[in-house]
């Protein structure tokens, strides 16, 4: 066995338990997915599975060495399992280690102490696998998050290793691009590689020949996928959910599967029981009309970094006050960058950015840009330094010199908006991580900005703190506040007043969600990595299948009553059966 773990605990300075008494076996060429919520232990696993942390309690054993036994390690044994173990950190800036893409890729086959011409073939080989090619020169600072991800994963694979470690490979990454790790995995694990992935996508883990769900340290559910996602009421207690086709035929009352195909051919079969009526198609929602105050206006910008091409090219629109704005598009479009401009943190080559009627080209117009912003960026959690959840929002108000009183005022509106009021004097690194990723939110809003710009706000939680994050924006946007979100989730971009596609430094796309994710761009979303969101693709295929025009149903909601509808309008109601009956999953 290439990973094996008897009994093993792990405990953290301050007694936290973060592995209790696990025990786990994984087989040569297997592929395991790992799920829990944040902070059960999954990151924990994964770094004592690579040999990074040697538990306090059990036996190791890892590619045929016993690196540890009875909570003692064998640091000769350790060296000697590291040479064959790979691990991609769920953030590539803990991992990136060099100035240029290309020497960070040889950087692990330089350790091994291969000759010169094996490594240049690793490095050359392994940009390819990821679509880095272009970028070997470049310097990793100037890369998007997911571009640094890419070449983070490069390196793992340039070290051939028997065991490859995972820890939320595609957190940053586009649709595009998590497919096409999920592929790259599924090839080293028929080619031999053990796989062991740590995921809060449940989807990805439909790939896997096992998953285990993880609580407080503990695996508590373990099977194939089928079996583990038949316990939908219990991952959901848990802080998790099941994938959506799973949510959906239980919604519908069919046959339980995970399978989003398998769903499809089942409904494909009840279209095929008999004819629908073609006259009464369901009913589209119209667009919203967005209030005609622009508070944020960029105005034909390009901008470029020192090296490399544009990262923006001739950019332009508007966004109104008091809405939502999703910012989509592929690693590297640009996406970050434009965050970085309209809060001020840069200047635009060419163009002009506008906020709150504040040109951003002067040094006085970007500060008082970065007045009237907030700005959550990707990882907002590393901003929290204080010893309480207290005092580190009103850091902030504190700098502005603000009275006591009003500090104080800000820290309570700012606590009862993200729900955190009750955790005030607790220390923030203490938190889960969807709640110390609303404690800094709520740090950016006692700063009370009429903008809130987010960089992935959602990239790295699990689907409760996710549900979190998405009912205090809601929350937000109702009180006024305007949102700009970074997203790669085409469900959370649906959400959203107005969406912006970016693509290779360009805008594409621009509209409400209908008219953005309209049949007229499903093509060139797909073809620059977006796609669409599921429920819409469901319904393109059901269209494509024989099914009646569906509408353009954005939300699982939506997809159900456009279904139900459809299926009540065919001529005999006996053909089709009735949808709304729940029915017991298959394996529950």
């Amino acid at each position: 066995m290439p990973v094996r773990l008897s009994h093993v605990t792990l405990v953290y300075d301050g007694g936290v338990r973060a592995l209790d008494n696990v025990s786990l076996e994984v087989a040569r060429g297997e592929r395991v997915c790992v799920l829990g919520a944040n902070g059960s232990g999954k990151s924990t696993l994964a770094s004592v599975i690579c040999g990074l942390l040697a538990p306090d309690e059990g036996e190791v054993e890892l590619v045929g060495e016993r690196v540890c036994a009875d909570g003692t390690p064998d640091l000769v044994a350790y060296r000697r399992a590291r040479r064959s173990l790979g691990l991609v950190f769920q953030n590539p800036d803990d991992q990136i280690v060099t100035s240029v893409v290309e020497d960070d890729v040889a950087f692990g086959p330089e350790n091994l102490g291969l000759p010169r011409e094996e490594i240049a073939t690793r490095v050359t080989r392994e940009l390819h696998r990821v679509a880095m090619d272009d970028y070997a020169k470049a310097d990793p600072s100037r890369l998007s998050g997911g571009q640094r991800q890419r070449v983070t994963i490069a390196g793992a694979l340039a070290m051939e290793p028997q065991v490859l470690v995972l820890d939320e490979p595609g957190s940053l990454l586009d649709v595009r691009g998590r497919a096409a790790i999920l592929r790259v995995m599924g090839r080293l694990a028929a080619a031999g590689t053990t796989l062991v992935h740590v995921t809060h996508f449940m989807e990805e883990a439909l790939e896997a020949s096992r998953v285990i769900v993880m609580d407080r340290g503990r695996v508590v559910l373990e099977g194939t996928p089928d079996e583990v996602f038949s316990h939908g009421d219990l991952l959901l207690g848990l802080g998790l959910e099941v994938p959506f086709a799973a949510r959906l035929s239980r919604r519908l009352g069919l046959p339980w599967t995970c399978d989003e195909q398998t769903l499809v051919n089942e409904l494909s079969e009840i279209r095929g029981a008999g004819p629908f009526a073609s006259s009464a198609p369901p009913s589209e929602t119209s667009e919203p009309a967005p209030p005609a105050s622009p508070l944020l206006q960029v105005e034909h910008v390009s901008f470029a970094y020192d090296r490399g091409g544009r990262a923006l090219d001739d950019v332009s629109f508007k966004v109104e006050a008091g809405t939502s704005t999703a910012i989509i598009g592929q690693t590297g479009s640009g996406k970050s960058t434009l965050l970085r401009l309209i809060c001020g943190l840069e200047a635009p080559d060419e163009g002009r950015i506008l906020v709150n009627g504040n040109d951003t080209f002067s040094r006085r117009g970007r500060r008082a840009a970065r007045r009237a912003v907030g700005y959550v960026m990707q990882h907002p959690e590393r901003q929290l330094f204080a010893e309480t959840v207290e005092k580190d929002v009103a850091f902030g108000p504190r700098n502005l010199r603000l009275p006591a009183e009003e500090v104080e005022r800000r820290v309570s509106r700012a606590l009862e908006i993200v729900g955190l009021s009750d955790r005030r004097d607790a220390s923030p690194f203490k938190l889960s991580g969807g709640q110390r990723r609303l404690c800094a939110l709520a740090g950016i809003l006692a700063m009370a900005p009429r903008i809130l710009v987010l960089d992935e706000p959602t990239a790295g939680l699990d689907p409760r703190g996710r549900a979190m994050l998405r009912g205090v924006l809601a929350h937000l946007r109702e009180q006024g506040i305007t949102l700009v979100q970074v997203t790669h989730s085409m469900e959370d971009a649906a959400r959203c007043d107005r969406v912006i596609a970016l693509d290779q430094s360009r805008l594409v796309a621009m509209g409400g969600p209908r008219e953005v994710f309209s049949r007229a761009n499903e093509r060139r979303l797909c073809e620059n990595g977006l796609g669409i969101p599921r429920s819409l693709r469901v319904a393109r295929e059901l269209e494509r299948r024989g099914w009646p025009a569906l509408g353009d149903p954005l939300t699982t909601d939506e997809l159900v009553t456009s279904i139900e509808g459809a299926c009540a309008a065919q001529d005999s109601r006996a053909a089709c059966p009735p949808l709304n009956q729940e029915r017991e999953p298959r394996g529950a």
